[in-house]
C-alpha cells in the first residue's frame, strides 16, 4: 500500500528522498538509490536528488 510523499525521520542515509520514493510506490530502496546512482553518472541525479529534498516535506513528528 502507498503512503504520502513524505520523508521519513528514520531509515534514511541523506536526507530521505530515496527512502520516501521507495515507500510511496513500494519499491525496495536500494533499487531506488541505484537509480539516483546510475542516474548521478550521467549528471541529473544530483540535481534531481536536491530538488525533491527541497520540494518532498519532513514525515510529522
Amino acid at each position: 500500500m502507498a503512503t504520502d510523499l513524505v520523508r521519513p525521520r528514520s531509515g534514511k542515509i541523506i536526507g530521505g528522498v530515496c527512502a520516501a520514493l521507495a515507500a510511496r510506490f513500494g519499491l525496495p530502496k536500494f533499487l531506488v538509490r541505484l537509480g539516483f546512482v546510475i542516474f548521478g553518472l550521467v549528471g541529473i541525479g544530483e540535481l534531481v536528488y536536491i530538488a525533491l529534498w527541497i520540494l518532498i516535506p519532513k514525515a510529522p513528528v
